[in-house]
């Protein structure tokens, strides 16, 4: 049986759990202060998965699933344009794209992650 590992963990979650050569990415979310529009926090939050997945030693190619809460479906394109600019030519992971109620009005955007390690 494989270990479950998890890294920078509190009492509420992980931000990285992993298990049986699968990582798991809590939701993540820009500083959305200083971010005032869907590009912008959708920028940051990529950057975000990015240093995650790194410090576990996979990266954008080996993501497998990504649920994308939006706070507003009018941003989908941008964010859209955002996205396909970042995710490498035949990996895009299965996707949901849904419109929520996120955890703070500056927030626009939050994206959960699965990959491979």
């Amino acid at each position: 049986m494989n270990a479950i590992e998890r890294t920078q963990t509190t009492k509420r979650m992980s931000k990285i759990v992993r298990h049986n050569g699968v990582i798991y990415l809590c939701g993540q979310t820009s500083s959305g202060k200083s971010l005032d529009d869907v590009s912008g926090q959708m920028r940051e939050v990529l950057a975000r998965i990015d240093a995650l997945l790194e410090q576990v030693g996979s990266d954008r190619s080996k993501l497998l699933a990504t649920t994308i809460h939006l706070k507003n479906m009018g941003d989908f394109q941008a964010m859209n344009d955002v996205w396909e600019a970042w995710i490498p030519e035949g990996c895009a992971p299965a996707r949901t794209t849904v419109e929520a109620r996120l955890a703070s009005d500056d927030l626009l955007v939050e994206l959960t992650v699965i990959a491979a390690c």
